[in-house]
């Protein structure tokens, strides 16, 4: 890396290190650019030079958060022999993460926007297809070696997808123990369902 490229990504750090403590302080809404100009020393030209816009710059953050998810999962993941017991980790990973992360409240302020720019659309669209890639990939493997029988590996990662998503949302009220609890039956109920079986 040249030391102009490099000068360039600490900078970057820098800012991102800075309006991340601001976020989790004051939520996504309350932190503005000013904020982040008094908390860095640098000038909002600056920060807009490197991360275009507010919500470029806190979508940089959900993406090092992602990367930290996915690392943290993968060191985790051979801990599990088959993929019924990988989907059941991973759901307690997700509960986990989500309960105890700093950034979670001002990540729900922002997802709640309804106007965004495009380009940060768009990047929210591909993270979204990239939680839908790697159900797909835990999926697959569990197909390959004959545990699941899907039709539509899509539908039922995007399935999936949606009961992480919804159950993060429902589980921020409850205990540690109860959360947990319910995304352990979320997973019973996605892999065996709920009708009895006829005898």
């Amino acid at each position: 890396m040249n030391k102009k490229k490099q000068q360039t990504e600490q900078t970057k750090k820098k800012i991102a290190d800075a309006s991340r403590i601001l976020f989790m302080q004051k939520g996504y809404k309350a932190t503005s650019i000013e904020d982040i100009v008094k908390a860095t020393g640098y000038s909002g030209g600056n920060i807009y030079y490197h991360f275009k816009s507010k919500e470029g710059l806190f979508l940089h953050l959900i993406e090092a958060w992602n990367r930290e998810w996915e690392e943290q999962w993968l060191a985790k993941e051979q801990l599990y022999t088959t993929s019924i017991d990988k989907l059941y980790g991973m759901a307690e990973h997700f509960a986990t993460d989500f309960m105890n992360h700093p950034l979670t409240k001002a990540a729900d302020e922002f997802f709640d926007m309804s106007e965004k720019p495009s380009d940060v659309e768009e990047r929210i669209n591909e993270m979204i297809q990239g939680y839908i890639d790697f159900n797909q990939q835990l999926l697959q493997k569990g197909i390959d070696d004959g545990e699941f029988e899907v039709t539509n590996v899509t539908g039922v990662a995007i399935i999936l997808d949606s009961l992480m998503f919804g159950l993060n949302q429902h589980s921020r009220r409850m205990e540690r123990e109860e959360a947990l609890a319910t995304f352990r039956l979320a997973m019973d109920v996605f892999l065996f369902g709920i009708v009895k079986p006829s005898r």
